[in-house]
């Protein structure tokens, strides 16, 4: 695997590395459970908007014992962070401007779906408010078998805010949603894979071959009718019938003039 060299290293706690048309996305803060902050989101933010034409595949993981145990405590001090975003003082201030601030932050999650690469989160451990939402980021996920999924925000007087509620609702619909945010509860493997927020469930030893098994398949299919997929799929729940079998209509006719215009 190639690393990118440590000056362009995006963050202390934010690792890549790109192999081929690969890009590994790494949260490296395995002390602290790779908790994260506004400078991480920034950076994770930078990172999605910058992703090479020619990466098909993403894989965000992370270091250590848990995915990441989402917003570090500290945030919520009234002293804050030290290099931080005081959210607290930003929250005393003009609404609009705390507004503004959160829709920075969303760009760290919102960004990889919105990719034509497809991008598949390697979970294991705990992955809490802020950590379940970069797994909900992702299109696929992989999770070990002693990965823990909750949202917790309402438990501390908030809401899920960083773009996870429309692919929670996606994938458990609205009720289980409802459920698993306003109770905070832990959302084991077993369970995640049986309401649809995990596409496979490995051991913990074999979290990392079970993604490389993953990458593989997707990089087996021809590039552009997966990036054409995730694209007529992504669209698929909001549009009306007409609306999405226009837009299968579109995709298909591309595909097919493409192939047409390879042949000799």
């Amino acid at each position: 695997m190639t690393t990118v060299t440590a000056e362009a290293r995006p963050h202390p706690h934010l690792r890549l590395a790109h192999e081929g048309a690969v890009l590994t996305v790494t949260l490296a803060n395995p002390d602290e459970r790779n908790a994260q902050t506004p400078s991480l989101w920034r950076a994770l933010a930078e990172v999605a908007a910058a992703v090479d034409p020619g990466v098909r595949v993403v894989v965000l993981r992370a270091e250590g014992q848990s995915f990441s145990a989402g917003l570090h405590r500290g945030m919520l001090s009234p002293a804050g962070m030290v290099g931080e975003d005081n959210l607290l003082l930003t929250a005393a201030g003009d609404p609009k401007h705390l507004a503004g601030q959160i829709a920075v932050y969303q760009r760290a999650f919102v960004t990889w779906r919105a990719l034509p690469a497809v991008v598949v989160a390697a979970v294991q451990g705990h992955a809490i408010g802020a950590g379940f939402q970069l797994a909900l980021a992702a299109d696929l996920r992989v999770l070990a078998d002693d990965a823990v999924l909750a949202m917790r925000e309402t438990s501390l007087g908030l809401v899920p805010d960083l773009g996870g509620t429309k692919p929670l609702v996606e994938a458990v619909g609205y009720a289980r949603a409802l459920e698993i945010c306003a109770t905070g509860r832990a959302v084991g493997a077993a369970e995640a894979a049986a309401l649809g927020l995990a596409n496979l469930v490995v051991p913990r030893a074999d979290l990392e071959a079970g993604t490389d098994d993953l990458v593989a398949a997707l990089l087996q299919a021809p590039e552009q009718a997966l990036r054409e997929l995730k694209a007529v799929l992504r669209t698929a729940t909001a549009s009306t019938p007409d609306q999405q079998c226009e837009n299968e209509r579109h995709a298909q006719a591309r595909l097919l003039t493409a192939m047409v215009a390879r042949r000799p």
